[in-house]
């Protein structure tokens, strides 16, 4: 929903979006397979739970490799952010974010139970090791890893489900940054990068909009899918603003009627509040 329909027509970016779908989805859902990778070894303790690990009622085991820094654990609906490698318990890697060079961002509601409850018990900042047994995890299904699984998972992020609105979303506040256009803007999150992307630059995103009376009218986050789009073909509001932005940055933006859809049909109206985070650009 932010390309420009004057540039392209929404069943291109649906094309887009399911084929995102169809490759990424949730990774921990599957197993990757599909591209060779050199694998990284597995731990030492994982054919067996080992004796200091802790035990839930459901049959999961986990272990805290690494002390974590948040003070929030992820609620069920949460949408989080991790870096993972999953091997089944005589050694084999089946899948891993580290591979891939990029964590993997999705709902928790959407993984399987094992996984959903064991980052329940984390912290963001937090490594743990899990031990899911089958009836947590695949239960056998054709195609998919077979008997207990193990996966070491480091919680980079954790938030409510983009659903619920943020309480901004009416119009921008009082220390949010305007520029001549109109657009007004506030950094939730700085960046790590020095650059900025260009007009016609590449580039790879998680955001999700809103219309100004709190109703999420689109999400890369809720499919569990960073989008990858040129600024050249997305609405004006958004080629203004992410141009200010740099490599691991969230910003939240309001982006008035004229840089938006500007009143087409079948497009939301208003004032749209969107909060973007740059993964990365093609410079």
């Amino acid at each position: 929903m932010v390309y420009d329909t004057n540039v392209m027509r929404y069943t291109a970016l649906l094309a887009v979006v399911m084929t995102a779908l169809a490759i990424t989805v949730a990774a921990v859902q599957r197993p990757s397979g599909t591209t060779t990778v050199k694998p990284i070894p597995a731990p030492p303790d994982v054919a067996a739970v080992p004796a200091d690990a802790e035990k839930t009622k459901s049959g999961l085991a986990s272990k805290v490799i690494t002390t974590g820094s948040g003070n929030r654990k992820p609620a069920a609906n949460d949408i989080i952010t991790v870096h993972y490698t999953g091997w089944t318990s005589d050694g084999k890697m089946f899948d891993s974010s580290y591979t891939r060079d990029m964590p993997a961002t999705f709902p928790l509601d959407r993984v399987i139970a094992g996984w959903r409850e064991c980052v329940q018990l984390m912290i963001v900042g937090e490594k743990r090791r899990c031990w899911i047994p089958q009836q947590l995890a695949y239960k056998g299904q054709p195609g998919r890893p077979s008997g207990m699984l193990v996966f070491d998972v480091e919680l980079m992020e954790a938030r409510p489900s983009p659903a619920a609105a943020p309480v901004d979303v009416a119009q921008p506040p009082s220390d949010a940054r305007r520029t001549p256009s109109g657009l007004a803007y506030k950094v939730l999150t700085p960046g790590t990068g020095s650059q900025h992307p260009s007009a016609d630059s590449q580039v790879t995103v998680n955001y999700t909009g809103w219309t100004t009376d709190g109703k999420m009218f689109d999400s890369s986050v809720l499919r569990g899918s960073p989008a990858t789009l040129g600024l050249d073909q997305v609405i004006k509001g958004w080629t203004e603003g992410v141009q200010l932005m740099v490599e691991g940055e969230k910003t939240r933006f309001w982006i008035p009627e004229p840089l938006a859809y500007q009143g087409k049909p079948g497009s939301p109206k208003g004032m749209l509040v969107f909060d973007i985070e740059l993964i990365k650009f093609d410079k």
